[in-house]
């Protein structure tokens, strides 16, 4: 599975990059904050909203610490998907925030 820095997260938001993010966090963690351009998909939802996804996208994927976003990373790898995991999830990034 391929892994990304917060860092160099932040280093592609400031490119402007074209970004598709992923958080699967609960709703309540997502209140205090998202990657701006993520989409919140709760992890228990991933395996019905995985079809909805576009097999030809790289999608990045976030969640408090980096545990849930590999376990979600991992399933959508053995869909097909293309995926990146955030080492160190939310806790480790100190990037712009905005809130849904």
């Amino acid at each position: 599975m391929k892994t990304m820095t917060t860092d160099e997260l932040i280093n592609l938001l400031d490119a402007n990059e074209d970004l598709n993010i992923i958080d699967v966090r609960e709703d309540h963690e997502v209140e205090n904050g998202m990657i701006p351009g993520a989409v919140h998909i709760p992890l228990g939802s991933i395996p019905e909203e995985a079809p909805n996804l576009d097999k030809s996208k790289e999608y990045i994927l976030v969640c408090k610490g980096g545990i849930r976003s590999a376990n979600a990373a991992e399933y959508l790898e053995a869909q097909g998907f293309e995926v990146v995991n955030l080492e160190g999830g939310m806790m480790s990034y100190d990037g712009e925030l905005e809130f849904k």
